[in-house]
């Protein structure tokens, strides 16, 4: 396959090329290990970079196999520029696929924002990890199991493929919530008690040009503040749109998300997740760290069950629904957190970047 010679969009063979000029003066240095020279370099020389585009519940990541390479030496500036909607390739963020440095491991996922910082864990971003190890044959498909390396630790997965061999959904074992403040982190003292006696952030009240809000702290190997609401009504009028009903889909998350997840109490900030308990399961949207709102979280949906689950508003296994799709969520006996959901690969193709 050709790779058209200007900054031109064109689909050829199910694969998208897209030509990026970029100006930032160092990234082609950067860019050198991830490509090569094209044919006609000529004074200033492109880069091509190949990637993988995969979402999970529409929470969509741009794929690089750096398990050779290594992860680009301005990784941020590259999660900036690439994830940016309507000028670039358009994601939540880069996922670096690398060789593992865990003994048993299969692979290491490191994860950027769109933002350019670097996230700890994404629980919807490794199963699509999964899903690239699995369909090229880079993990042992017979075994229906493999060991993801992230920042928050090894995660095992069972997965399940097609008649093709394509992997088609994961589960994933996401460890044990984190409710320690000091661990989750968040600057206030622990308010409540687990049923096991460990203590937590269970009635953090926090006050904003709306109101007052009370969180649930968690971790997740991220940190997470999950406000479930069992009166939208009682919400302010404006965070909502004008004549519209009080609902979880109606309210302007981008007004408390980004207020909370900065707040000072919070020393890495924090995840900020909006829900409520419903007949179906528990219905949730979500502010996430350095991305803004996201159609799904993963690690959000574990966050927001444990906070469920602590406060009495539903047991420990539920279906958790979010924009973008479900997440089926389980609390296990043994104190770990279960994650099923599916894993799709959207497209793949080559950046030119000078």
């Amino acid at each position: 396959m050709k790779i058209a010679q200007s900054p031109l969009f064109c689909l050829t063979e199910a694969r998208l090329i897209l030509m990026i000029i970029c100006d930032e003066p160092n990234l082609s240095a950067v860019l050198h290990q991830h490509g090569r020279r094209g044919p006609a370099c000529k004074g200033e020389c492109s880069m091509k970079l190949s990637f993988t585009k995969m979402q999970g519940c529409a929470n969509d990541y741009i794929y690089l196999d750096c398990r050779a390479s290594g992860v680009p030496a301005d990784i941020a500036a590259l999660a900036q520029r690439l994830s940016a909607r309507h000028f670039s390739v358009g994601a939540d963020g880069i996922i670096c696929i690398c060789a593992p440095v865990t003994p048993g491991a299969d692979g290491r996922m490191r994860i950027f924002n769109a933002d350019g910082s670097e996230a700890q864990m994404c629980g919807n971003g490794v199963r699509c990890f999964a899903k690239y190890l699995v369909d090229r044959e880079l993990a042992d498909v017979a075994s229906g199991s493999l060991v993801a390396d992230t920042l928050a630790g090894p995660r095992p997965i069972a997965f399940s493929v097609d008649a093709e061999g394509k992997m088609t959904e994961a589960t994933v074992n996401m460890g044990a919530p984190i409710l320690d403040p000091v661990l989750v982190p968040v600057d206030a003292a622990p308010d409540s008690r687990a049923t096991d006696g460990a203590p937590y952030v269970g009635h953090l009240r926090l006050d904003s040009p709306w109101g007052t809000f009370e969180f649930v702290c968690v971790s997740m190997g991220n940190p997470h503040a999950v406000c479930l609401v069992d009166d939208w009504a009682a919400l302010p009028d404006e965070l909502f749109p004008a004549g519209a009903e009080k609902s979880l889909s109606t309210l302007r998350i981008d007004l408390p998300g980004p207020f909370f997840e900065t707040h000072p109490v919070f020393p890495e900030k924090t995840n900020v997740e909006f829900a409520s308990v419903t007949d179906e399961g528990i219905a949730m949207r979500v502010w996430e760290r350095g991305c803004g709102e996201t159609l799904a979280c993963g690690t959000g949906a574990c966050a927001t069950n444990t906070a469920a689950c602590l406060t009495g508003r539903a047991g420990r296994e539920n279906d958790l629904l979010l924009s973008g799709g479900l997440l089926h969520i389980c609390w296990n006996e043994d104190g770990t957190i279960s994650m099923t959901g599916p894993a799709t690969e959207s497209f793949s193709g080559t950046i030119v970047l000078p």
